[in-house]
């Protein structure tokens, strides 16, 4: 590597982007490529930054496998900017052995740290901590570091563990101060907020809805209460979850009972909140009666379900009970939102991998929330990309795909 690439390398490492493109931007070689293709990424340009990563691996020779490798880790930093979440993981995952074999640990660090982000944000717990766990005991830059503990702490946080999640971003203060690069300094600024700030609602039918921040729910969950959750879409009694997310009626009528525990609702009442009916019939009754005894089974051994004069209430075990949590915002819309939260585009396919969810359905949600003026898309077609401001006064992380503690 000549002298300017050496400057501008070191340029780059220090977060002096226009230093950097100031020593390779009339040069057209593979690294002055790769190092202009950084350079246009960190400034914003994430789409030319690409093209330039693309036209330098196309430049560098079969053999030179590291430097090949290196293009690739950056390619997929960018895409991982631009949210495509949609290739295979193969070449990242090669192009970090390929550089482990050739004793260029920094970017081999670097690549299984865009590998545990990429996971994390498909909402692949075990995938990112598996890849996060390569940079263990590892003497990382202070970039790097500050990076990695962000990561760790999201993934500890949407496991509900808090005391860790707050280590981690103990650790990534510290590293991003060392790292004197002001960006990394204010995400990791804005992740401590989050921490902070109300996650959930436990709502009740007789009061007000109670604003429950990450230690509250944790502590909640860590309780003898049978939580029927609604950022999960399950119950959790004492480290016993039964999931029903794919059971949502079934869920809407366990919400029901436990919205009004220790007291009952009328069948009526549930006919016309659960079936979206006004007028209920013998049909509706009776159709009630079955969906009823598949609540039962399916919280069987957590909760009971009886009957009563009017309806139907919930029967927790004595001296527990009955606590309903809900998402801040509720549905598809909240989900989408919270992942437009961190201030990237996302393509509506993005946003669909991320949540596991049809593009369709994700589509719906946007116009919704664009309706409403809480999101705003960019270009059209292929390159339309949906932005939103980052949302104020609660974290989204409980609307964000996760596991539950002990999964």
């Amino acid at each position: 590597m000549d002298s300017l690439l050496a400057a501008a390398a070191r340029a780059l490492a220090a977060g002096d982007v226009l230093t950097a493109l100031g020593h390779v931007a009339l040069r057209s070689d593979p690294p002055a490529l790769a190092l202009r293709g950084v350079a246009m990424a960190q400034l914003g340009e994430l789409e030319r930054g690409r093209e330039l990563l693309r036209l330098a691996w196309r430049g560098f020779g079969t053999d030179e496998v590291q430097a090949r490798a290196r293009c690739v880790v950056a390619e997929a930093e960018v895409g991982l900017a631009l949210r495509d979440l949609a290739g295979s993981p193969a070449p990242l995952l090669a192009a970090a052995r390929a550089l482990e074999a050739r004793a260029d640990p920094h970017n081999a660090l670097q690549a299984w740290l865009i590998l545990a982000r990429r996971w994390l944000l498909l909402g692949r717990r075990k995938e990112a901590e598996a890849a996060l766990a390569q940079l263990q005991s590892k003497v990382l830059t202070p970039a790097l570091a500050a990076m990695a503990g962000l990561t760790e702490a999201a993934l500890a946080a949407r496991a509900l563990q808090v005391p860790q999640a707050a280590a981690a971003l103990e650790a990534a203060t510290a590293a991003a101060q060392a790292s004197g690069i002001t960006t990394l300094q204010a995400e990791v600024a804005q992740a401590r907020t989050h921490l902070t700030q109300p996650a959930a609602r436990r709502v009740a039918r007789n009061s007000a809805d109670r604003l429950l921040d990450l230690h509250s729910v944790q502590h909640l969950l860590a309780s003898s209460a049978c939580v029927v959750d609604g950022c999960r879409r399950g119950v959790w009694v004492g480290g016993r979850w039964r999931p029903l997310a794919r059971r949502p009626l079934l869920f809407a009528l366990l919400r029901a009972l436990g919205q009004a525990w220790p007291g009952d609702v009328e069948r009526e009442v549930l006919i016309a909140d659960v079936f979206r009916t006004r007028d209920g019939d013998h049909t509706h009754r009776a159709r009630l009666r079955v969906e009823i005894g598949r609540v039962r089974v399916a919280v069987q051994g957590l909760l009971q379900v009886e009957a009563t004069t009017g309806g139907y209430r919930l029967v927790a075990a004595p001296g527990n009970e009955v606590a309903v949590l809900m998402p801040p915002i509720e549905g598809e819309p909240g989900a989408v939102a919270a992942l437009l939260g961190d201030g990237a585009a996302w393509s509506s396919s993005a946003l669909a991998l991320a949540l596991g969810a049809s593009q369709r359905t994700v589509q719906r949600a946007l116009a919704s929330l664009e309706s409403t003026g809480q999101v705003r898309a960019t270009g059209r077609g292929r390159t339309q990309r949906w932005l939103a401001a980052p949302l104020s006064g609660f974290t989204t992380i409980l609307l964000l795909p996760a596991s539950l503690p002990g999964d």
